[in-house]
């Protein structure tokens, strides 16, 4: 699958970490350089405007999908090759999705993770095989990393499904990454009532 555009999710907020800003720029950067848009939150503050400028800077197309709840409170950027408002947080996942051809997150807080598991479970129940990855800068997302192996250990998550789940902590590596995925052609252990 040829991929066009990559969803990133990433904070309203610039983190504490300078190292995040940078990714931000370094993963715009790697998008145009392979001709792939970005589409995300449409918000102009924190990580998200950072990733939507420096896209916008080197010549990159940038889709951006906000509720009008949110238009105000994150600044909603008009500066966009595209901007959707959308009337919920439903619809802006729904059709971030549907742009997409792949999903990021950048470092992030609640509503990164929750968009970015949302797609992983989608992925998963194969709604979608569509690559999903952490970009794990200066090991934000290493407690996280370490707590899903303990949900494979555990027997939560089929480790057949780790494939889903793709992790580097530099942008050119996690495309690369992405570029050789293939989806797990198995399906959701339901229980041994269904073996």
């Amino acid at each position: 699958m040829k991929i066009r555009n990559i969803c990133v999710y990433c904070g309203s907020s610039p983190g504490q970490n300078p190292a995040y800003a940078h990714a931000a720029t370094l993963l715009a950067k790697a998008l145009c350089k392979r001709d792939i848009g970005l589409v995300f939150g449409g918000g102009a503050v924190g990580i998200m405007g950072i990733v939507a400028d420096a896209m916008l800077e080197n010549g990159g197309e940038v889709t951006g999908v906000i509720p009008k709840a949110l238009a105000v409170k994150e600044l909603a950027h008009y500066g966009l090759t595209e901007l959707h408002v959308v009337a919920s947080m439903h619809e802006r996942k729904a059709m971030m999705a549907e742009l997409a051809d792949g999903f990021i997150a950048l470092p992030g807080g609640w509503g990164t993770l929750e968009e970015i598991f949302e797609m992983l479970t989608w992925a998963q129940l194969g709604f979608h095989e569509k690559p999903c990855g952490l970009l794990n800068i200066d090991g934000y997302y290493n407690d996280l990393i370490g707590f899903l192996e303990n949900a494979f250990e555990q027997q939560f998550v089929n480790p057949l499904y780790r494939p889903i789940l793709m992790q580097a902590d530099q942008p050119t590596q996690l495309l690369d990454l992405f570029a050789g995925y293939q989806a797990p052609k198995v399906r959701k252990w339901m229980g041994e009532d269904e073996l």
